[in-house]
């Protein structure tokens, strides 16, 4: 018997990482395009060529798989920002760092913008199970973090006085409504608005408009205060 003929195949109980990683890459993809009522399982399973019974094997049911889909989508988001974060960085280059890597983590893929767009409409009528879990294990970490640079920032006369959770608001607004809204942009402005150079373009205007809108102007500074 060859080597090759031995190796456990995916979609078998053998390898538990491929084969879990294969079925969320699959649902993320349907669940993206028919929201979580009319994502089918059947679909799921064929795209990660996996059997039904084989996705009931490791996700109990359709909405334990959601809920699953969205753990990757906002841990992969906690993970990226909180390591800018927790640099050393002046307070501006954290908050304009963080901004960047909060961008380029939408812009690495198309569908997390409308995975969440439809879990946000989806608790908005009570209907979700998963909010206050992605709030309390991901959301409210990344909040109390920028809160803190925002402070930091404030204290050390760099940005402008502020109030947090409305300035945080509006930085996510800026750069996650693009993304949201790319089906509209693309009537617009005719082109690809996920293209390369469309999404650098969006990058910079972003920081350049975070930047404008937080730090403090130099004639601006406080008396007493050296420039």
């Amino acid at each position: 018997m060859s080597f090759a003929s031995t190796k456990t195949r995916l979609g078998t109980r053998g390898q538990p990482e491929q084969t879990r990683a294969a079925i969320l890459d699959a649902a993320m993809s349907e669940f993206a395009q028919e929201g979580v009522a009319g994502a089918r399982t059947e679909a799921i399973a064929r795209a990660a060529r996996v059997n039904k019974a084989l996705l009931y094997y490791y996700f109990k049911d359709k909405e334990t798989l959601y809920g699953a889909v969205l753990d990757r989508v906002f841990s992969g988001l906690a993970e990226r920002v909180m390591e800018v974060l927790s640099r050393d960085l002046s307070p501006q280059e954290k908050y304009l760092g963080y901004v960047a890597a909060h961008f380029d983590y939408i812009a690495s893929n198309s569908q997390f913008p409308r995975i969440v767009q439809r879990e946000w409409m989806r608790a908005g009528r009570n209907a979700s199970p998963h909010v206050r879990r992605i709030v309390d294990k991901y959301l409210r970490p990344i909040f109390a973090g920028v809160r803190e640079v925002l402070a930091e920032g404030v204290r050390s006369g760099d940005f402008r006085p502020v109030d947090a959770m409305n300035f945080i608001n509006s930085t996510v607004a800026v750069i996650v409504f693009y993304f949201s809204s790319t089906p509209v942009i693309a009537v617009m402005a005719p082109g690809d608005p996920l293209s390369q150079e469309r999404i650098a373009e969006r990058r910079a205007a972003v920081l350049d408009f975070i930047s404008a809108a937080l730090l403090r102007r130099p004639d601006s500074a406080p008396k007493g205060r050296k420039q």
